[in-house]
């Protein structure tokens, strides 16, 4: 499985912020540290996978990439998680002030399990801002490697 994801990032007086969000449902309602992830989605046959990173961004927060971002998309190549997945990025500089805000798209599911009910979730509970320190911490552990490669990034761009 391919999915391709976003990560937003924002310049402070404080150094960068990157835009992170917490996937929804009762799976990971307790889980905090490592569970976050970039905005993402899967990819199907024949399809362009930076659109892709576009179309989910919008469908997991309800904010168009296009509306909050300032900068071209950064290639930030892919990574392996644990699960098998392969997730493929770009950062793009932008800000969304209101990101708490966000409005995710739903998934289906039979909660609690064998109970024969189905219940509707966000597949995204929420966004936040993060400093890169924290990021590090938030994101799932395979992911966290697209933060080193923005980093590299930054660091050739101002030599």
């Amino acid at each position: 499985m391919r999915s391709a994801g976003i990560l937003l990032f924002r310049r402070t007086s404080n150094g960068p912020e990157f835009f992170l969000v917490h996937p929804g449902g009762p799976f990971f309602a307790r889980k905090d540290l490592g569970a976050w992830s970039l905005p993402k989605g899967e990819i199907a046959a024949n399809e362009d996978p930076f659109a892709v990173a576009r179309r989910e961004f919008e469908e997991e927060t309800g904010q168009s990439l296009a509306a909050c971002t300032t900068g071209p998309a950064i290639p930030l190549g892919t990574v392996r998680q644990a699960s098998g997945k392969v997730v493929e990025a770009w950062a793009v500089e932008g800000d969304w002030p209101n990101g708490q805000q966000l409005v995710s798209n739903t998934f289906t599911l039979e909660w609690p399990p064998g109970s024969g009910r189905t219940s509707e979730f966000p597949e995204v509970d929420r966004g936040e801002f993060f400093p890169l320190d924290v990021a590090k911490t938030k994101l799932n552990a395979a992911q966290a490697a697209f933060l080193e490669r923005w980093l590299e990034h930054e660091t050739k761009q101002s030599a």
